[in-house]
């Protein structure tokens, strides 16, 4: 199955937006590229590519073959997979994928417990904040809180994220506890480092109306940890989601404000276990789910854990 390194190498080419790039991600030569698209212009009798000394631009026919190559890629793929986890009895590399914070807090301790009951399996966790590819980086299934589930894969809600306005006791006694919303404006809070949310707080009231709140953030992370530690030192209020804070508003080192209000966030309201169409039947990600549902409902362990 020669041919499929050439379309292989052609899709990345695509994506990539030069031959070079298409090289580096491959681990090979540029030339070696180079010599698999020709011998598919070659063998197709068409070019695919217009070039110039600037970039490459799909011919007409490029975008067909790029088109209906990328399905055969995938369908290659999923025949793959379900050959090669065949069987009911879960075995191989289960790769998941999750946030740093919350699979550090939720799922690490999960894979013990998983490869002690299935031990032919081998439990591979990834974290990181960044939104990883299920195909490319060759996840079985990711964790992701997310407004957006990829509309390329099956995504299967597992809990409800909920996020609380806190701080601490002795940061109010020194600073004054907000009475209304509008109040926030005037403290220092802290705020997720992304484009989305900017430097405003949003809000929902009972009625489901929207209060958008102007927030003062000096000090901005990309880290939830950080803004965890900013708040328990004292230096101001955060919109933090409670399975990072739940243990501390429970010991009363954290005290919430305003929880008639629901904050929204770019990462949305639920926790969701996303996979490809592929690996819907795989009986490895079928035990992961298992698990997952065992964990998660009919309530996440840290709203079990406050409630008790």
């Amino acid at each position: 199955m020669q041919w499929l390194n050439s379309w292989d190498a052609f899709i990345k080419v695509v994506e990539s937006g030069s031959m070079a790039a298409a090289a580096r991600r491959l681990d090979c030569s540029r030339a070696q590229i180079s010599k698999q698209v020709a011998e598919l212009e070659q063998s197709f009798g068409v070019r695919l590519f217009e070039r110039s000394t600037r970039k490459l631009s799909l011919t007409p026919s490029g975008e067909i073959f790029h088109q209906h190559a990328l399905r055969a890629l995938e369908a290659i793929h999923s025949t793959e997979v379900a050959v090669r986890n065949l069987g009911d009895a879960p075995h191989g590399v289960l790769r998941i994928s999750a946030s740093i914070t919350f699979g550090r807090l939720y799922i690490a301790p999960l894979l013990p417990k998983i490869v002690a009951k299935y031990p032919e399996l081998t439990c591979e966790l990834v974290l990181t904040d960044a939104l990883v590819d299920l195909l490319e980086d060759n996840i079985d299934l990711a964790l992701r809180l997310t407004k957006s589930p990829p509309q390329d894969a099956v995504a299967r809600k597992l809990a409800h994220m909920k996020r609380v306005i806190c701080a601490t006791p002795a940061y109010f006694a020194a600073h004054g506890e907000p009475k209304t919303p509008h109040e926030l404006a005037h403290h220092q809070c802290f705020n997720f480092l992304q484009l989305e949310d900017g430097r405003e707080w949003q809000l929902l009231d009972r009625n489901g109306d929207e209060i958008r709140i102007p927030i003062d953030s000096k000090i901005r992370f990309n880290n939830v940890d950080c803004i965890l530690d900013a708040t328990l030192a004292g230096h101001g209020i955060a919109l933090l989601p409670t399975y990072l804070c739940g243990p501390e508003i429970a010991a009363g080192r954290l005290k919430t404000l305003f929880d008639d209000f629901e904050p929204m966030s770019s990462f949305g309201r639920h926790l969701y276990a996303c996979y490809t169409p592929s690996r819907v039947r795989v009986p490895k990600v079928r035990v992961l789910l298992d698990e997952l549902a065992s964990l998660f409902q009919p309530a996440p362990p840290w709203e079990s854990a406050a409630s008790s």
